[in-house]
């Protein structure tokens, strides 16, 4: 019984998941804080008003926190491509570049049979 325990924690997924919840929990604040920055910014830009929908209900309909979560959404997802994704994309082509397009070897092997088994085939003169 305290084989299965130990298999289940010495397995190596719990660790990667562990290190990966915190790790993710602290680039969240990082990516939160250049988010508030940005709406900072853009509050500067528009004269002081932080982008803000909370009383937009148009036709009695509230719609103003939706709008409001969505810029947030935007920004922030617009801060993860433009700030880590492409970054992180790039840095992964560039030190672990991919194979060179061309013909996987099973193909090559597929090929080959293929060739062998059309020229077998063939009446022979």
């Amino acid at each position: 019984m305290l084989t299965g325990f130990k298999n289940f924690l010495l397995r190596g997924n719990l660790i990667d998941l562990a290190v990966a919840v915190i790790i993710g929990t602290a680039f969240t604040a990082v990516v939160t804080a250049f988010t508030g920055m940005l709406m900072s910014a853009i509050s500067k830009i528009t004269g002081g008003n932080e982008p803000n929908f909370d009383e937009f209900a148009p036709g009695g309909v509230s719609v103003g926190p939706f709008l409001t979560a969505l810029v947030a959404f935007l920004i922030l997802a617009a801060v993860v491509y433009f700030f880590v994704v492409t970054p992180y994309v790039k840095a992964k082509e560039r030190y672990f570049p991919s194979a060179p397009p061309g013909t996987p070897e099973d193909i090559k092997l597929l090929q080959e049979i293929r060739d062998l088994l059309a020229s077998q085939q063939r009446p022979q003169a």
